[in-house]
């Protein structure tokens, strides 16, 4: 594909809300189960982790391990829920079940189709993300009200993660190649974006990669301002970059995904 075609605007109009609604009442009939990772993760990873190896780790600034840690487990849990979304389940709704088939028959169009999935992963990120808050909030590790502007920071960060995501569904040949995006992209970023310790403690060549190429860096570090009542006029390069990169992973996901359903 030509980069004139891989930056094409997409012909998306209202319809594509009929795609979003078709997942989301998908997602009311199991939402019994949808809702359990969102509630037992970060408790689990608070008593493990914060409570319990938080115990033998210094001060982190100011902060405790636990009250470092709770909100790059936010920020964790929109990455992993909008990724998972639009990589595996879209991949099955593509390829297993020819749900996007069935779609396009109707009057909707294929980038609507494309641009519906990544705005119910969007969605879904954001439901996580806000039951997750109200979950550590209940261990007094965020201050209100800035911590609400977690909610819309989710969704933001959602449609990042979603179009990124769906691009490795639209080249990748089987669900089983999803392993690799999985491996050697999520894996590092959960584990290397300042989550659970501080980028200044690299050195200063890869905090410079770090802020210039990997997406939840940014995220975590807005989200940390959020929950601890820390807002500064720093976080605008972070904002610009996220919304900046999701613009640039929804064209290029997008027509990716034109181009593979098509053919």
């Amino acid at each position: 594909m030509s980069p004139r075609n891989l930056f094409r605007i997409p012909n998306v109009g209202r319809r594509v809300w009929h795609v979003w609604r078709r997942d989301y009442d998908v997602f009311l009939k199991t939402y019994k189960v949808n809702f359990i990772p969102p509630i037992l993760e970060p408790i689990l990873y608070l008593a493990a982790m914060g409570f319990g190896l938080g115990v033998f780790v210094e001060m982190i600034g100011d902060k405790t391990f636990v009250e470092f840690l709770a909100p790059a487990l936010l920020a964790i849990s929109m990455m992993m829920a909008a990724f998972f979304e639009c990589t595996y389940a879209s991949f099955v709704r593509m390829y297993y079940q020819k749900t996007f088939d069935a779609i396009v028959a109707t009057p909707v169009n294929m980038d609507e189709v494309v641009a519906g999935e990544i705005l119910w992963g969007a969605t879904r990120c954001t439901i996580y993300s806000t039951v997750m808050l109200a979950v550590v909030s209940l261990f007094g590790l965020v201050q209100y009200p800035t911590a609400l502007l977690v909610i819309p920071l989710s969704f933001l960060a959602g449609l990042m993660f979603a179009s990124f995501g769906m691009i490795f569904t639209a080249v990748t040949p089987n669900i089983e190649s999803l392993n690799y995006p999985t491996s050697l992209v999520i894996t590092p970023m959960f584990l290397l974006s300042g989550t659970f310790f501080p980028l200044d403690t690299l050195p200063q060549g890869a905090q410079y990669l770090a802020y210039s190429i990997v997406p939840l860096v940014h995220v975590v570090d807005i989200s940390r301002a959020c929950t601890y009542g820390d807002l500064e006029l720093g976080l605008v390069w972070n904002l610009l970059w996220i919304l900046a990169a999701t613009v640039l992973f929804f064209l290029i996901s997008v027509n990716l995904m034109k181009r593979r359903l098509v053919l």
